[in-house]
């Protein structure tokens, strides 16, 4: 249930020079998601895992959002939202308060919005609701090491976002974030313009982002960031073996596009995404262990589908392709990982706010990953498998109030 809280705010008329009392309509919203549930895992380093998790099918959260009307079609707008573990009440995002969204700013049905604080960027605007991740099959569906950010795992921090009003069914976006480095404007610095059109039964949707020293400013925004050693930032790329080998990259490039189609009860998605990391070598970025150098990028393709079956009852399927290119290294080329990922999923409504849902995912790997050795795989948020393959089953449940 939304709470809202509905309140006529008014200044005196010393802080507006003179002009008297004005009275401005304000509503605050608060609201949250709690998903909880039980796993089994093939292989999770080495061994069998009955685990239970939190946040998967949608990351569990609570969140206030509020607009105050400012008089001639603009409003002020903010977004607060807290990421936390349900399985043990931490907070989520690196520990941090507001580690989901964290903005303000203003809003035009005419103009358009702008916003300032830690947003998600264009992808996750245009592109992202149209991969199973963001439907129906969570973080364990996302895409290995959620790559292209299409489920928004990594948020853009002091960034200036712009969005425009639709036209006609088309819409963009475009967001910048400054460095904050001294003597180097450009150093650390983010930005991304997206852009999607709706007509009927058809979305479709594109963008772009490019991250200088993305060990740092893009990847070091989750909240935990590692110690510099010797002038050298540790890396912040996580465990997932189809990336963290990369955080000597100077520059992280994100294309993303995709298409979906609704059919009465039935909906197909489509996306591709092509990431690339460049300038492998440079320790100022991060460290490189494996001695890579130059560049190197993955291919990721999804097809997707969903059936409603009546009104409670919503069946889903997924398949995601990812190949890497080869990769100059100190011991010569080596070559870019593949990865195959399956996924089914079925949600079943007990109410307009409660849901309990049963998913399934494989994924088989092989070619040489960012460690520089074989691939293993690695369904997203769980521990690598210690071979080719690995299998998980999830039954939970899911509350949003």
């Amino acid at each position: 249930m939304k709470k809202h809280i509905y309140a006529q705010s008014s200044a005196l008329a010393f802080l507006l020079a003179g002009t008297g009392v004005a009275h401005a309509q304000s509503s605050v919203t608060l609201y949250g998601i709690i998903d909880e549930g039980l796993n089994y895992i093939s292989n999770s380093g080495g061994g069998k895992v009955i685990s239970a998790t939190s946040g998967v099918i949608q990351g569990s959260r609570w969140g206030m959002r509020g607009t105050e009307d400012l008089g001639g079609g603009l409003k002020a707008v903010f977004v607060l939202e807290n990421g936390f573990d349900a399985s043990n009440g931490k907070l989520g995002q690196g520990g941090l308060e507001f580690g989901r969204q964290a903005w303000v700013g203003l809003s035009s049905a005419r103009l358009g919005t702008v916003t300032l604080g830690r947003q998600y960027d264009p992808r996750v605007d245009f592109v992202g609701p149209l991969v199973s991740a963001t439907r129906w099959s969570g973080a364990f569906g996302t895409h290995p090491a959620d790559i292209d950010n299409l489920n928004n795992s990594f948020r853009i921090n002091n960034s200036v976002k712009y969005r425009s009003p639709s036209f006609g069914g088309f819409a963009f976006s475009a967001l910048y974030s400054m460095g904050g480095v001294a003597g180097s404007v450009g150093r650390n610095q983010i930005y991304s313009v997206g852009g999607g059109y709706t007509y009927g039964p058809f979305v479709l949707g594109a963008a772009y982002l490019n991250a200088h020293n993305p060990n740092v400013s893009y990847f070091g925004a989750t909240g935990t960031v590692a110690a510099t050693t010797n002038g050298v930032p540790g890396s912040n790329l996580g465990t997932a073996p189809s990336l963290s080998g990369f955080a000597s990259a100077s520059t992280y490039q994100s294309i993303t596009a995709g298409g979906g189609f609704q059919l009465g009860a039935a909906h197909i998605g489509v996306t591709y995404s092509n990431t690339a990391f460049k300038g492998l070598g440079d320790t100022t970025s991060g460290p490189n262990p494996n001695g890579f150098m130059g560049s190197t990028h993955y291919n990721n393709a999804e097809i997707n589908g969903e059936y409603r079956v009546g009104q409670a009852l919503l069946l889903g399927v997924a398949y995601d392709y990812m190949k890497g290119s080869s990769i100059s290294s100190a011991r010569g080329k080596v070559g870019g990982a593949t990865y195959h990922q399956i996924s089914l999923g079925a949600d079943y409504s007990l109410s307009k706010r409660t849901d309990v849902y049963l998913m399934g995912m494989y994924q088989h790997a092989s070619g040489t990953d960012s460690t520089g050795g074989e691939a293993h795989a690695a369904i997203y948020t769980i521990t690598p498998s210690d071979s080719d393959h690995q299998s998980l089953v999830r039954v939970g449940i899911r509350h949003r109030f």
